[in-house]
């Protein structure tokens, strides 16, 4: 550089990374333009659209457990599988919280998905996941959330 100062790498996930963790918003945004053009057929479509988020929500305890497995052993590693599991059990609780009432549920998965990056943030920091994680993850949780708790609003009477 000019003035003598090296300029940090740039880091970008992966093309397949990007699209395909974009192309998982399209269920609830899916979901939503059912419900907002013909509401007789989005009920249903909402109920998925929650359902799939908790699934989400619980797959991102899967990555955890996999790049934590990979990288380290001993007691921190039985922390992180730990913390691996919590996400499922989030999910768990939201699908129990289901049935009494949906917004309460879709506010449940939506905090997970939020909690979730403090979870990807440490394991950056920690070094078990790649630099560009977070250009990835944090769009994609706050999108999810924020579309997850818009199906529980929309499933609303």
């Amino acid at each position: 550089m000019a003035d003598g100062i090296d300029a940090a790498p740039v880091v970008r996930p992966p093309i397949a990374a990007l699209l395909l963790g974009y192309a998982g918003l399209l269920p609830p945004i899916v979901a939503v333009a059912v419900r907002l053009i013909d509401p007789a057929k989005g009920g249903m479509m909402l109920a998925l659209a929650l359902f799939y988020s908790a699934l989400i929500l619980s797959f991102l305890g899967g990555m955890w457990w996999g790049a934590v497995s990979a990288r380290v052993a001993g007691a921190a590693l039985t922390l992180w599988l730990g913390i691996a599991v919590v996400p499922t059990l989030v999910a768990l609780v939201a699908g129990a919280v289901l049935f009494a009432s949906v917004l309460s549920a879709s506010a449940i998965v939506a905090a997970g998905l939020l909690g979730s990056l403090l979870v990807d943030m440490a394991l950056v920091r920690a070094g078990h996941v790649p630099a560009w994680w977070m250009k990835l993850r944090l769009p994609l949780s706050v999108g999810l959330a924020v579309l997850t708790l818009l199906t529980g609003l929309l499933a609303q009477p």
